[in-house]
């Protein structure tokens, strides 16, 4: 009966460190993803690495993205100084850059924001033709540039102010790569 047990024990840590160990490796660097500003300026995402990102892919024309921006504005205001940055990427047939100007004007908009071709987004996200896209898409990214959740592969709570909020602090406390602290505040500066 020992045996059993000591077996059904080892089995169960095998489980947990197999889980983590697929959780570990399903991390992944963020791609790189070019964003043109409403004055025709490229902005790569990269530029922010050594911050704590959130990327909102969204359609300028949809109320509940609107929400979402409106949501990552009041956190920009509170973690900037902090670290943290929120970025709008606007995606499809109504992201020209003079409605996005428009719309990043009329929320007042403390980040920027812009747009990039569908066939872009789909990069980034690896998207495939065949899969559904949910929007807006939520993207959390760590300090040292790599993606740690997304809402649109089944984590929601990214949509709730309070969840991210939460989730942006745990990240927040993370140390920035060395290096990147001083260029992260020479970008945020400029």
């Amino acid at each position: 009966m020992n045996v059993r047990i000591l077996t059904c024990l080892l089995l169960s840590a095998l489980l947990v460190a197999s889980s983590s160990l697929a959780q570990a490796t399903a991390l992944r660097k963020s791609p790189e993803l070019a964003i043109t500003k409403p004055s025709g300026e490229q902005l790569l995402l990269s530029s922010f690495k050594g911050k704590v990102v959130v990327l909102e892919i969204m359609f300028v024309n949809s109320p509940h993205c609107v929400q979402l921006a409106q949501m990552l504005s009041e956190l920009q205001g509170s973690l900037g100084p902090q670290g943290f940055q929120a970025v709008a990427v606007a995606f499809g047939p109504h992201s020209d850059q003079a409605l996005v100007g428009h719309v990043a004007e009329r929320l007042q908009l403390p980040y920027p924001m812009g747009s990039a071709t569908s066939e872009n987004v789909d990069s980034y996200l690896g998207r495939t033709g065949s899969e559904v896209l949910k929007i807006p898409q939520m993207v959390v990214i760590d300090r040292k540039g790599f993606i740690r959740a997304t809402s649109g592969t089944g984590d929601p709570s990214l949509e709730n102010e309070s969840s991210l909020r939460a989730s942006i602090g745990t990240l927040l406390k993370e140390k920035a790569p060395v290096g990147e602290s001083a260029q992260a505040a020479s970008r945020a500066n400029k």
